[in-house]
């Protein structure tokens, strides 16, 4: 058995979610929830957008929790986790239990209509259409990502997650 080129194992980009860059955090998560992926005869619902400017060029990217980091109130965007779990800790401050639930949920339906593109990522790499899975395992591992989009005579054409490429891998290394 020979292992597959990307072309083989990619999602091609009319069946994967993205949305332009110019979207809010709720309308990015609109998407998330009503995507869902048909591979090979199995659901899968994706965890990632691609963000596009109006030319249709490949911006970046957002996850779901960087979509979730995006939806915290301003008074813990840039504190440190430890400091935000003591924030929730009744332990530790006994009039924590007087936060206003609803206060915080305003909060973060308020935040949710930022720009997708304050919690956008850049694209750590890309692969070509004919590349091996060779080149997309290393690109996976060495820049710790699960999704690399795939490019065909200088366009996005579709993307490639780490979920094919294991079973792939699986597939290979099993039989």
């Amino acid at each position: 058995m020979e292992l597959k080129q990307v072309k083989d194992l990619m999602i091609p980009l009319d069946k994967y979610p993205h949305i332009p860059y110019w979207f809010t955090l709720r309308q990015a998560m609109v998407e998330l929830e009503k995507s869902e992926l048909d591979v090979n005869g199995k659901k899968s619902l994706p965890r990632i957008l691609l963000i596009f400017d109006e030319k249709y060029q490949l911006l970046g990217l957002t996850r779901r929790r960087d979509i979730m980091r995006g939806l915290e109130p301003q008074f813990l965007a840039h504190k440190p986790v430890e400091a935000k779990k003591q924030l929730y800790d009744i332990k530790i401050d006994p009039n924590l239990v007087e936060m206003s639930y609803d206060t915080l949920m305003e909060s973060i339906k308020e935040r949710a209509e930022r720009p997708v593109s304050d919690v956008m990522l850049p694209i750590a790499a890309t692969l070509d259409y004919n590349d091996h899975l060779i080149k997309a395992i290393y690109e996976m591992v060495d820049n710790n990502i699960s999704l690399i989009p795939v490019i065909k005579d200088d366009k996005i054409v579709g993307v490639l997650r780490s979920v094919e490429v294991f079973h792939e891998i699986a597939t290979f290394v099993i039989s």
